[in-house]
C-alpha cells in the first residue's frame, strides 16, 4: 500500500544544477519515497552543494566533511516528518565510482534516508543486513538493480 506524502523538493545553488534536476523529477522522487514509507509522511528533500553539506554534517554530526545523505527525523507517528539533505557533488562522484546512473544513486539514497526517517538504522551489523535487504527489495520494486 502506498501512503500519502507531502513532498517539498528543494535545490540549493549547485554546480551542474541541470544534471541534478534532470535526475530528480518530482514525480519520481515522490514515487521512490512512497515505496519506502510504511505510513503517511511530510518530507523535504533538499539537494545541496558541498559547502552546505559539509556545514550541516559538521554542525549536526560533528563530522567535518560533506556526506552523501543526512536525515533529520522529527516525528514517526502519526505522520513521519523529516528532512533529507543530499549532497549533489558527493552523489555524482559516488555514482561514477560505483558505475551507477546518477538517478539510480539518488533513488537509493532517498530510499535509504526515508528508512532512517522511520527509525531504521545500520550501526550494528545485523541491523545493517536487515536495512540493506529492505533497501534492495524496495529498489527492485522500483525497477533498479541491487544497490549493494
Amino acid at each position: 500500500m502506498l501512503h500519502a506524502l507531502t513532498l517539498s523538493l528543494q535545490f540549493g545553488k549547485l554546480p551542474k544544477a541541470a544534471l541534478h534536476r534532470a535526475a530528480l523529477p518530482r514525480h519520481r522522487v515522490a514515487r521512490w519515497l512512497r515505496h519506502a514509507l510504511s505510513s503517511d509522511a511530510e518530507i523535504t528533500v533538499r539537494i545541496v552543494d558541498a559547502p552546505e553539506g559539509q556545514e550541516l554534517n559538521r554542525e549536526f554530526r560533528k563530522k567535518d566533511y560533506a556526506t552523501n545523505v543526512l536525515t533529520f527525523d522529527y516525528t514517526l507517528e502519526p505522520v513521519v516528518t523529516a528532512d533529507l539533505v543530499l549532497c549533489a557533488p558527493v552523489l555524482e562522484k559516488e555514482a561514477e565510482d560505483q558505475g551507477k546512473t546518477l538517478q539510480a544513486h539518488y533513488a537509493h539514497l532517498i530510499v535509504h534516508g526515508a528508512l532512517h526517517a522511520q527509525g531504521w538504522d545500520h550501526e550494528l551489523d545485523e541491523d545493517a543486513r536487515v536495512m540493506e535487504l529492505r533497501e534492495s527489495e524496495i529498489m527492485a520494486r522500483l525497477g533498479f538493480e541491487n544497490p549493494y
